[in-house]
């Protein structure tokens, strides 16, 4: 188990230039199956789930060159096999469920382990990846301990409504569509930045995908695909939580931000705790002119809130930065997670430094800020957001803190430690039981 040891009280200053985003970098490595052409990958972060994939990949005999510190991965899945009695998908990373579709495509068969799971963000079923599958023609079943994926010849075309705007279930969607001959049609499709990044690679293979970054898309499959290189955009998510570390700490953090049309809304978020967000020349940049406090709103009887649910708008991954900076914010506001179950149970960690926060029911938590917070040891849950808001916390109060199990943020931010000390951070990993 990995710790955090943060000496908080320093005033964050600097530059940043933040990493791919794991949720794009993942299906895109998923999505490289579809073809047997060379690829090569610029931007590709040193994480877990990275190299969990890129070890797939070698153990089914594809040709993988990765260079991290260059992000340089040259890829060839030119002599790839697949046998579902040897090759598993770990269960261990959620994302593997991605690796089914291009299997079916090439091989007609994938296995699947039962327990897939990644952060606990409550239950994630994968009953709409099934109906996915089986929409495209393809059979599934029950083995010990696992699910075996069959297709008899190609993929069929078809039109699909998802009943949740998922980003895992539109992903999968569009790499059977991709296989599949004919056009495939997907409304309720999820839109995020990291969904949209994954289409562009797609159609850089030779897919053609219209409705990008809206609720509908229209895939048409069934074409021979080619190679190619693809640079990875900032991860977004990355962008904010650096912005809202320099904020947290009294200081400014500059963020690199090729895609500041991503962040209208999160930058009038980060207003309502009375902090402005500017974006210049390729750079993004957070001002707080005095201490936090958050907005009122103009209707004076109710309290300020902040909604994430899925794309457009705020998006679910970033609620936890937000609650940190609620609770160091004079005033009161009320967060909504409106996505999933139970996600809020660690807000009992923010009371072991003092604060005051409410969990009204699993969905809803308000955050009563200003109070003065004293160092503590805290248990983050295996959640990537969860882990940076209580070292954001940490960060902002002078003195000692520890966060127990922070293992979650090495999934997504390679050299996060090392970025925060760049910009003045006290901070170092740890090993515990």
């Amino acid at each position: 188990m990995s710790h955090l040891i943060v000496h908080g009280g320093t005033a964050l200053r600097g530059k940043i230039v933040p990493s791919a985003n794991k949720n794009a970098v993942l299906p895109i490595l998923c999505a490289t199956l579809l073809t047997d052409q060379p690829l090569r990958l610029i931007g590709v972060p040193e994480i877990t789930d990275v190299k969990k994939i890129l070890d797939i990949f070698r153990l089914l005999g594809s040709d993988v060159s990765m260079d991290f510190s260059t992000g340089v991965l040259e890829l060839h899945h030119r002599d790839t096999a697949f046998d579902p009695a040897r090759h598993h998908l770990p269960e261990e990373m959620r994302s593997s469920i991605m690796l089914v579709p291009p299997l079916l495509a090439r091989f007609g068969v994938a296995r699947l382990e039962n327990d897939v799971k990644g952060c606990t963000l409550g239950v994630r079923e994968i009953d709409p990846h099934v109906e996915v599958f089986e929409r495209f023609g393809a059979r599934i079943e029950r083995a010990p301990h696992s699910l075996i994926v069959r297709a008899d010849g190609q993929l069929a075309a078809n039109d699909h409504w998802l009943d949740y705007a998922s980003v895992t279930t539109t992903e999968n969607f569009a790499l059977c569509a991709a296989a599949a001959r004919g056009v495939s049609t997907l409304v309720n499709a999820a839109s995020e930045p990291h969904v949209q990044e994954f289409c562009r690679f797609l159609e850089m293979l030779g897919v053609p995908i219209s409705g990008i970054g809206t609720s509908h898309l229209r895939i048409e499959g069934g074409r021979r695909l080619g190679g190619g290189e693809f640079r990875f955009d900032e991860d977004f998510h990355e962008i904010a939580t650096f912005l809202a570390l320099g904020a947290i700490t009294g200081g400014s953090i500059t963020v690199k931000n090729s895609a500041p049309g991503q962040f209208p809304l999160i930058d009038r978020t980060f207003a309502k705790f009375g902090v402005e967000v500017e974006h210049r020349d390729g750079w993004s940049q957070a001002h707080c002119d005095g201490s936090l406090r958050v907005r009122r709103p103009f209707t004076q009887n109710i309290l300020t809130k902040v909604e994430a649910a899925p794309w457009p708008y705020l998006p679910v991954d970033l609620l936890p930065i937000f609650i940190a900076l609620g609770v160091r914010a004079e005033g009161s506001a009320m967060f909504w997670n409106k996505v999933y179950d139970g996600a809020m149970g660690w807000s009992v960690e923010l009371s072991k430094f003092g604060a005051h926060v409410f969990l009204s029911d699993p969905h809803r938590l308000i955050t009563f800020g200003g109070l003065p917070l004293s160092p503590a040891k805290v248990e983050s849950p295996y959640i990537i957001r969860v882990a940076i808001a209580l070292l954001m916390v940490a960060a902002s109060i002078e003195g000692r803190s520890e966060i127990i199990n922070a293992l979650p943020i090495r999934r997504a931010h390679p050299n996060f430690v090392e970025n925060l000390r760049s910009v003045g951070a006290r901070v170092e990993w740890a090993e515990g039981d």
